[in-house]
């Protein structure tokens, strides 16, 4: 359909050509067989209009401008007249119709200044292209930044977390240190004790009550250890 349709824009093209160079005079019978070879595609009006307009650009620069448009507006109305005949539709569509040519005449006017903005676009078009291919490559560099970051955050995670475990073990002996040597402390006033039992009865019971409160005390600090070690274990 692609190649039909190619076909057919070089015949209008070559026919409108040999047209507006026939004069006023010229025959319109080519634009009426152009216009059943499109109504065989299956094309539209709009369809028609956009290969006359396509046309118009390729002959604007070697035209005469006198009766140009005019002469370019009949040959295009014939050729859409055998399309208009096939719809019931072609009776409301006259209005449709007449703003169409008006259009495509004020269209083979604008064509120069179409170009340059077609230009400007291209240029603009390329600007963006390199500006996306340098984002690219920054985005690539902080992509390679973050994953170097995120391995140091790594390693230095497992540092602290080897620091913390140290700390837990010196916390741990230290401790341990210390309720040894309350508890030989222990030991050491029980004997005394022991040989104090058959020489002072008062003073034994002071000795007692106070070997009750330091091993009270030694209770007690154990516990303390086991709660401070179990939040530092679970931290």
């Amino acid at each position: 359909m692609k190649a039909r349709l190619t076909r057919l824009s070089r015949r209008y093209q070559l026919a409108l050509r040999r047209h507006l160079k026939q004069g006023p005079r010229a025959s319109l019978q080519p634009a009426r067989g152009l216009g059943r070879q499109a109504m065989a595609l299956g094309l539209e009006t709009l369809d028609v209009a956009r290969i006359h307009e396509a046309a118009l650009a390729s002959l604007e620069a070697s035209s005469s401008r006198d009766g140009f448009v005019k002469r370019a507006e009949m040959f295009f109305a014939e050729t859409i007249t055998p399309i208009e005949k096939t719809h019931r539709a072609a009776l409301k569509a006259s209005t449709r119709l007449n703003q169409l040519t008006q259009a495509l005449g004020r269209r083979t006017v604008d064509l120069a200044a179409s170009g340059r903005h077609l230009k400007q676009g291209i240029a603009q078009r390329k600007a963006v292209e390199q500006a996306l291919k340098k984002s690219a490559g920054h985005y690539a560099r902080l992509v390679k930044e973050s994953r170097r970051l995120q391995k140091h955050l790594r390693h230095l995670t497992h540092q602290i977390l080897s620091a913390q475990e140290e700390e837990r073990k010196k916390i741990s002996r230290e401790l341990h240190d210390e309720v040894a040597q309350t508890l030989l402390g222990i030991n050491v006033r029980l004997l005394t004790l022991k040989k104090e039992a058959t020489v002072n009865t008062k003073g034994l019971k002071k000795e007692i009550a106070s070997t009750q409160r330091l091993v009270e005390k030694s209770a007690q600090t154990m516990s303390r250890f086991a709660r401070e070690f179990g939040k530092h274990h679970d931290t």
